[in-house]
């Protein structure tokens, strides 16, 4: 496994040989880059940098190297410990810290782990500022601060419960009126953080919460990404159970997906969807997700006058950007991603939780009544494993071309969009892979497009 080295940070797997894989010596390397890269942009200034972890198994270990390595290089230190991805965002944001640190490998299964930097707004390092980093950790001629001059703990807090009074303040959040609904919820957590806080939201707003994988021991239940084939049991659960609706996130909170009352997904696609939908009924304005997520987005957004949609770059910090340039009040991902600027510029399961659960609250209907009352899309998300002999660049202009009498967008990989349906191919910024995201009216014609574009990219590396 090589070390997957991006302008986000760091990820892979834990162990092996440096540069290879994630180890000791490349923690200490990139956080020591990072806090470089910090200290240069506040000169003259004592740096606070706000720490955070998911459960998983390496958590521990890494959370430790990398408070050493921030206090070795003469930056004081806020630890808020198990904490969410968002919640370490809300951290930086309340201290007025100058960046963060989220010790997580986000939806990637147990073995891996990650470093993810966040700039004095809690938000994801730029473009720039990430190289930079990359940059900075190759050079060996950096002298750590000697005695007098190291960094300090600030302070140790657990911050996941000052996160939840944050969301449950919003103005669009009716804790009255989700409280008198008493909704009954399954939650899934994946045995890591959500478990803590996802419950504990829910409680706050009178639902009646039954736990499943919500003990955060860092050993995932199942595959840790929220797809369909991943959360059989949660379907189970809420038929048995007789409850309204089922909530699962990812290992560190910032993913969100439901589960209809029959059991069958809401689909993650449209988390970003119903939420978009009851923010603009309350507030006008434009809204953004990415190159890969559903149409649904802007045929809903269309429905509100005055209000538009853009699409922009895969890539959190890229719908950031794409939402600040629009004014967009709503935005995020269509992997269950909910960018909620009242609050903060990142993804967020908590805000996607409260603010879904106060549009269900006024709503006469059923999850499955929901979710067919907006516009037919299913979305075939598929990969291919890349190995070095596979050229993605060539793969990419290749496509293009064949296609170029098709509407295309190649701001991130190549999106064609046909009539009645789009393919999106693209390099991962996480995985060695090729993603061929397909969206069509039926999942047959998603699937089939999605196998049309496999063996058209099997047909180029054999050529």
């Amino acid at each position: 496994m090589t070390l997957i080295k991006s302008i986000s940070g760091i990820r892979g797997t834990i162990g092996g040989m440096p540069t290879d894989n994630i180890t000791p010596i490349d923690i200490v390397k990139f956080t020591t880059a990072y806090a470089r890269l910090m200290k240069s942009k506040h000169p003259n200034k004592r740096i606070t940098i706000v720490l955070g972890r998911d459960a998983r198994l390496s958590g521990e270990m890494v959370e430790r190297l990398v408070e050493g390595t921030l206090l070795g290089t003469g930056v004081d230190v806020i630890n808020v410990g198990l904490c969410t991805t968002p919640g370490t965002e809300m951290a930086v944001i309340t201290h007025k810290a100058d960046g963060g640190i989220i010790i997580t490998a986000s939806h990637n299964p147990r073995q891996w782990n990650a470093l993810k930097l966040l700039n004095e707004h809690g938000e994801f390092l730029d473009d720039a500022e990430g190289k930079q980093v990359l940059s900075l950790a190759e050079e060996s001629d950096f002298a750590y601060p000697e005695i007098d001059n190291i960094g300090h703990i600030v302070m140790r807090e657990d911050f996941n419960s000052k996160h939840i009074e944050q969301v449950l303040a919003l103005p669009l959040v009716d804790k009255e009126a989700v409280r008198q609904r008493k909704f009954k919820v399954v939650v899934d957590a994946v045995n890591s953080v959500g478990g803590i806080v996802i419950p504990a939201l829910l409680r706050e707003l009178g639902c009646e919460v039954v736990e499943l994988n919500c003990d955060p021991t860092g050993e995932f239940a199942h595959n840790p990404e929220p797809l369909p084939e991943n959360l059989t049991e949660i379907s189970e659960v809420i038929r048995r159970e007789g409850a309204d609706l089922g909530v699962v996130v990812d290992p560190d909170v910032d993913r969100l997906a439901f589960v209809m009352e029959n059991g069958e997904m809401f689909v993650e696609e449209y988390t970003l969807v119903a939420v978009a939908d009851y923010v603009l009924r309350h507030t006008k304005g434009n809204t953004v997700s990415n190159l890969s997520s559903s149409r649904a987005l802007s045929d809903i957004t269309a429905r509100y006058e005055g209000c538009s949609y853009a699409a922009a770059a895969v890539g959190e910090v890229n719908v950031v950007k794409k939402m600040k340039d629009t004014g967009a009040v709503i935005g995020g991902e269509g992997n269950g991603g909910v960018i909620y600027p009242e609050l903060h510029y990142g993804r967020d399961a908590l805000v996607g939780v409260a603010l879904f659960l106060t549009y269900f609250a006024g709503l006469d209907m059923t999850m499955s009544e929901l979710r067919r009352s907006y516009p037919a899309y299913y979305a075939s998300k598929n990969k291919i494993q890349l190995t070095p002999e596979i050229d993605v660049d060539k793969i990419l202009a290749t496509i293009k071309s064949r296609y170029s009498g098709e509407r295309i967008n190649d701001i991130d990989g190549v999106k064609i969009d046909f009539e009645h349906n789009w393919v999106h191919l693209r390099k991962s910024n996480t995985e060695p892979i090729i993603r061929i995201y397909t969206e069509a009216h039926t999942m047959e014609e998603a699937d089939s497009l999605a196998k049309r574009f496999i063996s058209e990219i099997e047909q180029i590396c054999k050529a």
